[in-house]
């Protein structure tokens, strides 16, 4: 196709190797296509569901870890003696 050629008429671009009738492209072929995308998209979308859920329990499970750079706190141990 090139712009010089004629549109189609109902929007579809006509591909290089298009052997189908003139009609456009066939609607159960598009249906099978939007099928398998739309399954597509719900694994991908699982799969990033299933990694941010374990990013979320990785991250709970060390949440009583001192943040860097804090030193945690003894109430017992040589500071907190009190000499007599």
């Amino acid at each position: 196709m090139t712009p010089a050629d004629p549109r189609d008429p109902e929007g579809h671009p006509v591909a290089a190797n298009d052997n189908c009738d003139a009609d456009g492209p066939d609607p159960e072929a598009l249906r099978k296509v939007n099928d398998v995308a739309l399954r597509l998209a719900r694994i991908i979308g699982r799969r990033m569901a299933r990694e941010d859920f374990a990013a979320s329990v990785a991250k709970a499970a060390n949440d009583n870890t001192p943040k860097s750079g804090d030193e945690p706190r003894h109430e017992t141990g040589p500071e907190s003696e009190d000499e007599d």
